[in-house]
């Protein structure tokens, strides 16, 4: 199983975890409401995990232009 942090703005692999068991608690997905859950969590059928966030260049262009996050992909 792999756990892959994914920009879910400009879609840039930020990292990746491939060791064996890593527990959602470790990981602080316990935190998470069922729909942050739905919206940042994406279980594949390969047994992989995607988890999106926002990279820290995608985060300064919407901290730099606040109506870029009413688009859909606002930086693609």
């Amino acid at each position: 199983m792999a756990l892959k942090y994914v920009c879910r703005h400009c879609q840039t692999v930020i990292g990746e975890i491939r060791q064996g068991e890593v527990s959602e608690f470790q990981l602080g997905f316990h935190f998470l409401t069922p729909e942050e859950r739905r919206d940042i969590i994406s279980y594949n059928p390969n047994g992989d995990v995607t988890v999106k966030v926002v990279c820290d260049y995608c985060k300064e262009a919407l901290d730099a232009n606040p109506e870029l996050s009413l688009l859909a992909n606002p930086l693609q």
